[in-house]
């Protein structure tokens, strides 16, 4: 898979991790920055991954910051992108079968290296179920238009 990976300063050091995790897979990580541990402002970074991935120049989105959630409010203003929050396996597994996320942030405040790495794997592993979904994610898709 060709994983798109970014983070603000907050979030490098598990970015590096995660990176690190993805290649030794067998995945393609393509790291959008940030580079350093200056301050940054995590939109500029949500904004190059959602947009990246909603012109399918990727599998899925991976973004970390302090906890996520402000790379998620970024991301989920791109138009065809569903990031979602995630700090448990369950909730990453269950986020692509019912939701078909796209975009999965992870706060490197909240989880640690080792969690985190099992959130990305169940997350990469699931599949969307689509069945009474699909609805779901069309009336989602509409509200993108308003």
């Amino acid at each position: 898979m060709r994983i798109l990976i970014g983070s603000d300063h907050g979030g490098l050091s598990l970015k590096h991790t995660l990176s690190e995790r993805l290649r030794s897979q067998g995945h393609e990580v393509v790291d959008m920055g940030t580079d350093s541990t200056a301050s940054c402002d995590y939109p500029d970074y949500a904004v190059l991954v959602a947009r990246a991935v909603a012109a399918g120049e990727g599998d899925f989105g991976l973004l970390v910051c302090g906890t996520g959630q402000g790379m998620a409010m970024s991301a989920n203003r791109v138009p065809g992108v569903r990031a979602a929050v995630v700090s448990d396996v369950f909730s990453a597994k269950a986020t692509r079968q019912h939701n078909d996320a796209n975009v999965l942030c992870l706060g490197e405040r909240v989880i640690g290296g080792g969690l985190a790495g099992e959130i990305v794997d169940a997350f990469l592993g699931a599949s969307f179920d689509g069945g009474r979904h699909v609805g779901r994610l069309e009336k989602m898709a509409r509200l993108e238009s308003r």
